[in-house]
């Protein structure tokens, strides 16, 4: 657990770093498109990582079921926050999801950092909504993980 936890606050670490960066101009982006994918990349990641440091505070002091078999999980979990947080910004530029939220003065780029961070917060539900808009839009059958969750009410 204790190595998940490190694994975990250092990539929490560098997503801030890169972020901070990115913020301050250190590292200098001049398409305005690359530069939000990374940060919705960065949200989406930071999302997995909350997601996972919650999971690690539940199963070892509220539920006591701790459990190595779940190892793999707590590594690849973030990657996966991450490559959906990219994917969210992919869906939202290409207008295959649309957001309902009233415009105001605030950027229009929060939206998308707060959809990246939801999407890498909730990998499952995101998946089923991205493969809901392909069989939707292309005619694209869900994967057989989605069509089981299906098959038993998502449970």
């Amino acid at each position: 657990m204790k190595r998940v936890f490190m694994y975990l606050t250092a990539l929490l670490t560098i997503y801030c770093i890169i972020g901070g960066l990115m913020i301050m101009n250190k590292i200098s982006i001049q398409d305005s498109l690359v530069k939000l994918v990374i940060y919705c990349g960065l949200c989406g990641g930071i999302g997995g990582v909350t997601y996972c440091l919650r999971e690690i505070y539940l199963n070892t002091c509220v539920f006591k079921n701790w459990d190595e078999t779940w190892l793999p999980w707590y590594f690849i979990r973030p990657i996966v926050s991450t490559i959906c947080g990219v994917i969210s910004c992919l869906f939202l530029k290409a207008g295959l999801i649309l957001l309902e939220a009233q415009q105001s003065n605030v950027s229009t780029n929060l939206a998308f950092y707060a959809l990246a961070f939801v999407a890498g917060l909730n990998v499952d539900k995101f998946i089923e909504k991205i493969e809901d808009i392909a069989q939707i839009t292309w005619g694209i059958k869900k994967s057989r993980t989605a069509q089981k969750d299906d098959s038993n009410g998502g449970n």
